[in-house]
């Protein structure tokens, strides 16, 4: 299956109307990409929600083991695990309802494509949520018009 990229449009409106942002592999090591990225996702204006299972709270936030743990619906799964790690988080993010499964720069996964799309969720890989949101939402979240 060859993978496309939604457009640039596609994901744009996907951050605009997305809030909550579960981070599969968020460390709380300060100096991890994974940290500085949902920081500055925090900053503007998502609501980040940890999953690791090895801390209790990043960011002020509570920590999930897992996201079926999640008590809150989820927009977007942003994940920061290796490409081999995550069809099983392509599934728990289908079983969940959420919106979106984003793999961060430098991760890809044909099976994981293929769950996340058949499953009804928009998949992109090889990119990163914070870069893509700079772009396209450089005000912030508050700015952003609601579809």
């Amino acid at each position: 299956m060859a993978y496309i990229h939604p457009s640039r449009d596609e994901i744009k409106s996907i951050l605009q109307k997305s809030m909550t942002v579960a981070v599969v592999g968020l460390s709380d090591n300060k100096d991890r990409v994974s940290y500085m990225v949902s920081e500055a996702m925090q900053a503007k204006g998502y609501k980040i929600i940890p999953v690791n299972p090895n801390s209790e709270s990043i960011l002020g936030e509570k920590c999930y083991a897992s996201l079926a743990d999640i008590p809150v619906p989820v927009d977007i799964v942003n994940v920061f695990r290796r490409s081999e790690f995550t069809p099983p988080i392509a599934q728990e993010a289908v079983a969940i309802g959420a919106g979106a499964l984003w793999l961060q720069l430098g991760i890809t996964n044909e099976e994981t494509a293929r769950i996340a799309i058949a499953g009804g969720l928009t998949y992109i890989e090889d990119r990163c949520i914070k870069v893509e949101d700079s772009i396209l939402l450089p005000e912030g979240k508050s700015s952003a018009p609601k579809t």
